[in-house]
């Protein structure tokens, strides 16, 4: 009888896990998500600031696993784990299993910070990244509408957390100003919107190497972005951040981009977390149990190399998807192979011909890893369909300084009121 594996979650490591068993007749898998699509993170920022569309890179699951003839996809949110009865429990339905994965990864960590929360916004997902989009072009339209009657908040677009994501997104804003909203609203001036980023550490990119933070910082002043170094943000309330020190900046534009916590779901004994990541050991197993396994961002392995357990990034996530799907193809639990990263480097881009290469015997800034950026991030784009869609918005942007992707979509409200 085929076994039945269960992976929640379909970001970068369960769908790698689900790619590396795909066609194994032996294994029997179902992949869970709350959405039906897989989602390129990195890229968020793009769409966000109106560069590229969500579809070129969201890839549905069903398209994904269309010819496989042992995975299916189950489209609903797991919101309890019962690890004696070998089931997880999900809105409106249950699912049995012989063996589980945990891939659920990360969303925004408002720090317990409910008002905070509530008020500014995350970029975890799709919908995120397109709320922050319809909301910031937004604030641009009622600009011209009240011009010297708008709140001084429209004019202060804040993005908190200086590492590769606010940084990118910072840079995106700060191009938009200056190349795109001239040309988009030609009677208005924008010398007054602010571009500001708030950053607790003593440079951007915290995580990079001395010279990646020294010249993210150069690109950022260089394109005008207000930098606020050793910074930290105490509230917001919707329209006011208020800083540590009790400085108050006024902003209808808040992006949180400040840090990430585990999506845990209920059922696994508190224990076995730490740090809001499920505690494995160096096989991905979850501690204290036989047949749970948790790869990627909500994976906490401690080894000699990482003893505070490895960073919360794709290429980790996707190294530890395919060693799970390898151990999982072999006959003996014996023969597994424990899993050790290779550190791959880490990247950032900050505008046109600005972006910082880290690799692990290489550094280097500028035009040459601008274009290293782009063609990796463009390989790892899952179909051609996309690469070719992204690759030609791309284009178009490097040679006009404009795309034409800045659509305000709202969701919309039904009129439910009897004829």
């Amino acid at each position: 009888m085929s076994e039945k594996i269960l992976i929640i979650g379909g970001g970068f490591a369960g769908l790698r896990l689900a790619r590396t068993l795909n066609q194994k007749r032996e294994k029997r898998i179902t992949v869970i998500d709350k959405v039906n699509h897989h989602m390129f993170q990195p890229l968020f920022y793009q769409v966000a600031s109106g560069r590229i569309e969500p579809s070129n890179i969201s890839f549905p699951f069903r398209k994904i696993f269309q010819k496989s003839k042992n995975i299916q996809f189950r489209m609903t949110d797991i919101i309890k784990i019962i690890p004696e009865e070998n089931k997880v429990i999900s809105e409106d339905a249950e699912f049995k299993y012989d063996k589980l994965v945990i891939a659920t990864g990360c969303k925004t960590n408002f720090y317990g910070n409910e008002v905070l929360e509530g008020n500014a916004y995350g970029m975890k997902n799709t919908q995120e990244a397109i709320s922050i989009r319809n909301h910031v072009l937004m604030t641009f339209e009622r600009l011209i509408i009240e011009r010297q009657r708008s709140d001084d908040g429209d004019w202060n677009l804040v993005i908190v957390g200086g590492g590769p994501t606010g940084a990118e997104l910072a840079g995106a804003f700060a191009e938009m100003k200056r190349d795109v909203l001239p040309r988009d609203y030609p009677k208005m001036s924008f010398k007054n919107l602010n571009i500001i980023l708030i950053n607790a550490t003593d440079k951007p990119l915290a995580s990079m190497s001395t010279e990646a933070q020294n010249k993210s910082e150069e690109y950022l002043k260089q394109l005008g972005v207000t930098l606020m170094n050793n910074t930290r943000v105490d509230a917001y309330d919707g329209e006011n951040v208020t800083l540590h020190d009790g400085t108050v900046i006024p902003s209808n534009n808040v992006i949180w981009a400040a840090g990430v916590t585990g999506n845990i779901i209920d059922g696994i004994s508190q224990e076995h977390i730490m740090r809001n990541r499920y505690i494995v050991d160096e096989y991905n197993k979850v501690k204290g149990y036989d047949n749970i396994y948790a790869i990627g961002d909500i994976a906490y392995m401690e080894t000699a190399e990482y003893p505070q357990g490895h960073a919360q990034l794709a290429s980790v996530a996707i190294d530890q998807g395919e060693q799970l799907g390898r151990n999982l193809l072999k006959t003996s639990t014996s023969a597994w192979e424990p899993f050790k990263y290779k550190d791959k480097g880490s990247m950032a881009t900050i505008g046109k011909h600005r972006a910082v290469v880290d690799l692990r015997d290489f550094k280097f800034q500028g035009r040459l890893a601008w274009y290293f950026w782009m063609f990796l991030h463009l390989m790892l784009i899952l179909s051609v369909r996309n690469k070719i869609a992204i690759f030609y918005n791309w284009a178009w942007a490097y040679i006009n300084k404009d795309s034409s992707l800045r659509l305000i979509i709202v969701p919309h409200k039904k009129n439910n009121t009897e004829q």
